[in-house]
This record gives C-alpha cells, structure tokens and sequence, in this order.
C-alpha cells in the first residue's frame, strides 16, 4: 500500500445490519495537486505530502547555470543531461556582458550547452528574458512541469503548468536525473470578480493581491487565480500576475488552460499535452475574494511589494522621479510596449529624469520596431535596450545611485534590488508608468485624455 493510500481519510458507515465498516474516502485534488500527482506516479496526492516528480523542463540563466554546472561535475557518473531536449539555457541577466566575469559566465553556459547537445540555448541577440523567451518559444504547455534557477519560474503558471524556481544544487540534480522532490502545497484559491477599469490592468491587479496577501501570506502555498475576471485576462495579463505569485511568498501561481491558453500554446507547438482541472470537492487553505469593480491603479511603495496603495493616495503627496523603468519578466511583453507607445505618442518625457525600456525578447523587440513603437518611444526621449534583466536587479543598463527615485514596471522594490541602498524603489503599470514619464512624478494615468481608449 502506497503512501498515499496510507493517508487516504477513514470514514466509518454502516451497512443493512447496522455493522460498522470502513471506507476509504480520498478527497478531490486542486490544479497543482493534479499535476504534482501524475508527475510522481500516483493517483492521488495530500497537502505535505514528500513526492519525486518528473519533470518535462529544466531551466537555468547564466547564473544559475554558473553553479548548476559545477555542482554537476562533483555528482559521480554524471557525464550527460537526463534529456538535452529538456533543459533549456537562457543567458539574460548580464547581456551583452557588462565585464571580463560575466563574459566568463556566459562562456561557461555556452561551453556546456555544446558539451551536451542542449537544444534550446538562447545567446544574445537570439532570445531574451527567460520568463518571456520560453512561452514564445512553445516550452510551455499545459499539465507540465516545469523547474528553473530563478525564483519568477512561477511565471509559466498562466499556461496551466506547475512551475517553480529552485537553487542551483536543486537544478544540477535536475540536470542529470530528470526529476525533483517536493512537498505538495496547499492551496489559496483566489476569486476576483468584476470589470477592471479604466487604465486599471493585470499589474494592479497582482499589486493588489500581493498587497492583501502580504509578501509571506502564501509561503510555500499555491495560488489558484479563478474568477469572473480572470476569465477576461489576456495571456500576456495571466503571465504577469503568475510571474508575480513568488512576490506573495507562494511555490508557485497557477490558472486553468481555457480555450485562450491553449490556442496559444497550439500555435507554437505540436506536442500533447494535458488540460487539468481542480475537482469540485478539492480542498483549500482558504478562499481570498478580491472585487475589483471599484480598484483604481495600484502603486507598491518602498521598500516591499506588498506596500500597496492606490493611486490616489500615493499622488497627495507630489514624488518626483529620477528614473522609469517598463520592461522585465512582468511587463516586457509587446502588449506592455504598445499601451506606452500610445501614451507617449507625439509627446516628451520630462526632462527632469531618464525612461529606459527593455522589451522582454528579441521577437518582441523586432515586433515593436516593425510596428513602429521603437521609434515613437525614442521620439519621446526614452533609451530602448537590449532584451535583458540586468536594471530589474540592479546589474546593468539602468542601475539606481544614492538618492535615486525609480518608478517601474518590474517585480520588486527591496532594499538595494535596482542598485544603491540608499534609492527607492516604486512599482506600477506600464500604463501608471506612461504617465508619470510626460510629467516627472508619480501620476495617475486616468487623468490622461485617451483614458478609456485604453482600457483592458
């Protein structure tokens, strides 16, 4: 009798003669526990429950990979990859290289990446940031799972998958076995119901849930994103807000594939794959009902993501800008691009601080330039990168000094993450974003004539 089995709950009943008897009653399962169980073997599985799960991708970034790697070498017998179509290699955190070390970490992954035949290596120029590069990719699918070296690995969760990052100890034996061990999480279903309005979007809407969460509300839990709402979400919407389920503490954040995910996921790939559902009887932690029908534009203020507050609250005191970041794994994606574009269209930034734009992939890049984004945006003032996560953590290409200001659209505002200690940190929509670029502050976008023409 297998574990599970052995945990199964005992429910005594009784027969016609009134005798006791037991009868094993197993309760439904969640969306992840559906997944976590498949990928193990089993028919079933519990909250806390220790599994071996296979997995279906392996990811790593040049960090990651730095130390994934090595601590591969010192694993006896551990010559190959457990499947060189199954691990991919994505270099986006020092791109192109800012010194002699990161040159020698890209060259380390590129090197293995040849030794062992991976197929999905992504250099510079050819990929981009990690998150945005795989779903565009087809990596992603339904029922999966998948594991990555960087904690937003949670992002794949808006196609249906169990994502989750892991350290690089974690990803080496990845590599060469083709399977993890996890504990099984509960779960928090998240219900939103009404219509978001204008120029509120996916980000304010995360902003919020990471706000009445709070950043270890879900520690090693699962985010189930359900609702009226949800339903309405674009991917690009779904993939900001399970990209950020790591910022409320959770494994990992994940939505069901409708009829949406999976006509995006059959135009970039012909495997099969599997459509999980919770059961009607699964249990939960707990259920978090989230109204949106009244929520203005969110701003998360320093120093933690869950310092959330509305727009309107945050504009009675005037907080000027040095710097307005929009790009990264939340907000880099070609819908993200074109809601500034229109924003910024024929006007200039202010001159009293710097806007950097990363789009999140090369294809997004040359999407954006083919539509003429790229063009407006340097019209307006802005610089426009090279896909990459170097500003987002303070690395490159858009690091904060002392005393810096920084409004953006990426995931995190601790201490230190885009630079200096002593900087601040604020995080918004593209659209929030937008607006403060033409004035110089912190500005709420429904003050903008277009307003409504841009609503979700």
């Amino acid at each position: 009798m297998d574990r599970a089995r052995r945990e199964a709950e005992l429910m005594v009943v009784h027969d016609s003669r009134d005798s006791p008897r037991k009868k094993r009653i197993t309760m439904g399962m969640t969306l992840t526990q559906k997944i976590l169980a498949r990928h193990a073997g089993l028919d079933h599985v519990e909250t806390g429950q220790i599994i071996n799960a296979k997995v279906d991708l392996v990811l790593a970034n040049e960090l990651s990979a730095a130390v994934a790697i090595e601590v591969m070498r010192t694993i006896k017998g551990a010559d190959r990859v457990f499947d060189p179509e199954k691990i991919a290699l994505v270099e986006d955190h020092f791109v192109p290289a800012k010194d002699a070390q990161s040159a020698k970490l890209a060259k380390m992954m590129k090197d293995f990446a040849a030794e062992q035949k991976i197929t999905h290596f992504f250099d510079v120029g050819r990929g981009g940031i990690e998150h945005v590069v795989l779903p565009e990719a087809g990596l992603v699918a339904p029922g999966e799972l998948i594991v990555g070296g960087d904690s937003h690995t949670c992002t794949y969760g808006a196609l249906g998958a169990f994502a989750t990052g892991m350290g690089s100890t974690d990803i080496a034996a990845a590599f060469v076995l083709g399977e993890v061990w996890l504990k099984v999480p509960p779960t928090i279903k998240l219900v939103y119901s009404g219509k978001l309005g204008p120029m509120v979007f996916a980000k304010d809407l995360m902003l919020k849930t990471v706000g009445t969460l709070g950043i270890d509300g879900a520690t090693y839990r699962a985010l189930e994103y359900t609702g009226t709402t949800i339903n309405e979400l674009s991917i690009t919407g779904r993939i900001t807000m399970a990209n950020m389920a790591i910022e409320a503490g959770a494994k990992n954040g994940i939505f069901v594939a409708d009829e949406k995910a999976i006509a995006f996921v059959q135009e970039r790939t012909t495997r099969k794959f599997i459509v999980d559902h919770a059961d009607a009887d699964a249990q939960y932690e707990r259920v978090v009902n989230i109204d949106v029908e009244n929520m203005e534009p969110q701003i998360a203020c320093p120093h933690t993501p869950d310092n959330v507050h509305g727009v309107s609250d945050v504009t009675r005191d005037e907080i000027l800008l040095d710097q307005i970041f929009i790009g990264s794994c939340t907000n880099g994606y070609i819908e993200d691009l074109r809601i500034v574009a229109k924003i910024l269209d024929g006007k200039q930034i202010s001159p009293r601080l710097r806007v950097i734009v990363n789009p999140g992939s090369q294809k997004v890049w040359m999407q954006a330039a083919n539509e003429g984004i790229l063009s407006i945006l340097a019209a307006a003032g802005c610089a426009v990168n090279t896909p990459g996560c170097g500003a987002c953590f303070g690395g490159h290409m858009g690091t904060l000094g002392d005393g810096e200001r920084c409004l953006s659209t990426t995931n995190r505002n601790y201490v230190g993450r885009m630079g200096s200690p002593k900087a601040e940190v604020y995080l918004a929509s593209p659209a929030t974003c937008a607006a403060s670029a033409l004035t110089g502050r912190i500005t709420d976008p429904r003050v903008l004539e277009l307003a409504h023409a841009l609503s979700p």
